[in-house]
């Protein structure tokens, strides 16, 4: 029979139950009285765990142990929603939660998410999608999400704890030739073969170009200046806003072989006023994404660039030919990246980035 009345000690209390086993309960700093998540073999073994937990709370490391019982979806939709994140971060966080996180931990508790669960979890993604890059992406996020849990106190400690499994190995950067710049210049046709020239020996960013305006172009200087970026949703609206970096606000000089490629550009496919769009669709809508990439992986089939070349390859292909041109490394991320650039009459006085440009739109046209 139990002992209904309990058995008093100094910390929280105990009570034999029918079974023969014993229950003990204790107050926590609310007030609360809780039981443990398990019975005891005896009353000393059962007075050992009052004393931990006395002690937890003496310490300030007692934690409810119903914070963890936190939906993960709920908590991990709230965490996306709190963030200051950038639109396309703010895309790729929901994308990746929603194909890669919650189909397996979305019904699932904070507490519940063990170490174990987590390894599992990785090892299908990887064995299912082949996705390493992604996958590793996943589980950052994932780490990030259980990291803030423990430190609201919902959870002891996070589970995602696989040395290494957070960090992605970036792939090899493809290049092409000049002549393969060319081909594929040609390939896309007049309304995009500046926007490749552009991508290739301005070094500017897809969504820098995106926002190009009129007014950002001197056409006789054979200069642009990037202020803005246009990133491309998942929804096909595009988020203006600021350039990657401080640095990404800069004004770019370039190479003379492109001045009639700029020229025939402005007059055929660029409105007057100051803020008409540089690069527009053939419906004279801002260009999706989507169509103009199925038109590049077109165009690179016909022309045989390296397999996977994306047109963001263009800007590596553009550092690597200015730095064979003389150019350092600090050189080429200047150019990419400041507004550092000058207006000589002679090439002698010209700063070295623009030595370079004049070098290699020298030795460019050479091949021509």
């Amino acid at each position: 029979m139990a002992n209904s009345r309990g058995r008093r000690h100094r910390f929280g209390a105990i009570r034999r139950l029918p079974s023969g086993r014993y229950q003990a309960r204790y107050p926590g700093p609310d007030g609360v009285m809780r039981s443990a998540p398990e019975t005891f073999a005896t009353t000393t073994d059962a007075d050992d765990w009052l004393a931990e937990k006395q002690t937890e709370i003496r310490r300030g490391e007692w934690r409810d142990p119903d914070a963890g019982s936190v939906n993960f979806r709920v908590y991990a939709e709230k965490w996306v929603a709190e963030r200051e994140l950038a639109p396309l971060s703010e895309d790729l966080y929901h994308y990746l939660l929603a194909h890669h996180v919650l189909p397996t931990f979305g019904e699932s508790d904070l507490d519940e998410i063990t170490a174990p669960l987590v390894r599992e979890w990785r090892a299908e993604r990887l064995r299912t999608t082949k996705a390493r890059t992604t996958t590793a992406k996943a589980y950052r996020l994932l780490k990030g999400i259980m990291e803030t849990a423990v430190d609201d106190d919902l959870i002891k400690r996070n589970p995602c704890r696989i040395k290494g499994t957070g960090k992605e190995k970036a792939a090899e950067r493809r290049i092409a030739t000049v002549a393969q710049v060319d081909a594929q210049a040609d390939q896309l046709g007049s309304r995009w073969r500046f926007m490749v020239y552009l991508g290739a020996y301005g070094a500017l960013r897809p969504k820098e170009l995106a926002g190009l305006r009129r007014r950002d172009v001197d056409v006789d200087a054979l200069r642009i200046t990037v202020r803005i970026a246009e990133p491309e949703r998942t929804n096909g609206r595009r988020a203006p806003g600021d350039t990657k970096s401080e640095a990404g606000t800069r004004t770019v000089h370039l190479p003379e072989f492109l001045r009639p490629e700029l020229r025939v550009h402005m007059e055929l496919f660029v409105g007057e006023g100051p803020d008409e769009l540089v690069f527009l669709g053939e419906k004279g809508a801002p260009f999706r994404r989507s169509t103009f990439g199925r038109k590049w992986r077109k165009a690179r089939t016909v022309v045989g660039v390296p397999v996977g070349f994306r047109f963001y390859d263009l800007r590596h292909t553009g550092h690597t030919l200015s730095t064979r041109s003389g150019a350092t490394l600090k050189d080429t991320m200047m150019r990419a990246g400041c507004s550092y650039g000058c207006q000589a009459a002679s090439v002698r006085s010209l700063c070295v980035v623009c030595r370079v440009v004049v070098r290699w739109s020298r030795d460019r046209m050479r091949t021509r």
